[in-house]
This record gives C-alpha cells, structure tokens and sequence, in this order.
C-alpha cells in the first residue's frame, strides 16, 4: 500500500474506529443514564406499541434492502453498471471501498461494544452482533447515499441531482425499519449514520476526488 493510501484512507479510518468505540463506550457506559439515552427505552415500546401488519410487511421491505445480501448484490451489480458505463474505474472502486469500509468499522465495533437490542419483540432473527452500531443502517448509508453522490456528478440539471439525492431517503427507510422492528436503538441507527458518512467523505477524498499519480512514459528507448 503506498504512503499516500496509508495517509488518506487507512490512517482515517483507523481513527474512525476508534471514535466509534469511544462513541460506543460514551452511550453505553458513561452516558446510558442521562437524557436522551434514558427515553430511548420508552421510545423502543412506544413503536413495539404501533405494530400493525401494513407496517410490518413495509419495514420488512426495508430492512431487507439494508441487509447484507441485497447490499453485497446491489454494490456488485451497480459496481459493473458503472463501470461498463462510464468506462474507468474510479466511481466503482469508490462505491465499493465505501460499503466495505463501512462493514470493517461496523464489525470491529460490536467486537468491542457490547450492548443488548430493545427489549421489545424483535419482529427479525436477532444476530449474533451487539446492537451498537446498526449494520443495516450504515450498510445503506454508504451504498445509496454513495450512489446518489456518483449521479448526482454525472448530471447537470438541477432537477436531476435533486432526484438523484432522493436515494437519501433509502437509508432513512432502513433505519426506521430497524427502529420499528425493535432491532436497534435510537442511538445505535443514529452512530450507523455517522459511521457510512465518515466512511463516503474518507473515500471520496481518497478515491472518488483524488488526483491519481500517473507513470509518465519515456519516448527516448536505449
């Protein structure tokens, strides 16, 4: 890995996961009894309390479009699409590096934070994972937002990067779909959002906007 990837991603990184287990150790152990962490409790019944089969069937939908299987295929998928498109490597390699960092941030986290889900009826199959951060929310937070920053470059109209934006709205989806669904806790969703934002401006700046070095060829032969 050459000196200037080591100082514009891994070194930002690796301070990214340090502050997400400080965050992590800060909501969990120091301030767990103050506002707003001790409503979250509350808030976590309030929506086990609205559960309804509409809702169910629609949360179901989204915290399935922030699950693993439909982020790795969707990445790989969008990854080619650009790719044959826009006939260079930059956007993809981007779009990628951005899920994939944030998964090494979310993993490392619940390694070192160990907190309990709601406790509310988890309305998914609780995974071995702590609850802190949320997967599913960081997940879709770099890939569609990351997506929706690729469009929205390729565009020029303003109307057009507006709806190109408009994938914002599909991690917020995810969210409250984990929310409701009694997965996570308010402050779990919100960290996973930090997290997937930390992770497309690392590598935006690293990747997607940096000045790539180019070997200059020689004219002049032996």
């Amino acid at each position: 890995m050459s000196g200037l990837a080591v100082k514009r991603i891994l070194l930002p990184l690796s301070a990214l996961l340090l502050a997400m287990i400080g965050l992590g150790l800060l909501v969990t152990k120091v301030l767990d009894r103050t506002w707003p962490f001790t409503v979250e409790d509350d808030l976590n019944r309030d929506l086990a309390g609205a559960h309804s089969g509409t809702l169910d069937t629609l949360t179901m939908a989204a915290s399935f479009v922030g699950g693993t299987p439909c982020i790795i295929a969707v990445t790989a998928i969008v990854a080619l699409i650009l790719r044959l498109t826009l006939h260079r490597w930059r956007e993809p390699l981007f779009l990628c590096a951005a899920v994939s960092a944030q998964a090494i941030v979310f993993y490392f986290t619940t390694l070192a934070i160990d907190r309990r889900r709601p406790a509310v009826r988890h309305l998914d199959d609780s995974p071995p994972t702590s609850s802190f951060p949320s997967g599913h929310t960081s997940a879709a937070v770099a890939l569609y937002c990351g997506l929706a920053l690729i469009l929205a470059l390729q565009v020029r109209r303003t109307w057009l990067k507006w709806l190109c934006w408009a994938l914002v709205l599909v991690p917020v989806a995810v969210a409250l779909a984990r929310l409701y669904r009694g997965m996570h806790h308010p402050s779990d969703v919100t960290a996973s959002f930090l997290n997937g934002i930390a992770c497309l401006v690392i590598m935006s700046t690293g990747i997607l906007h940096a000045e790539w070095p180019r070997k200059r060829l020689s004219r002049e032969f032996a």
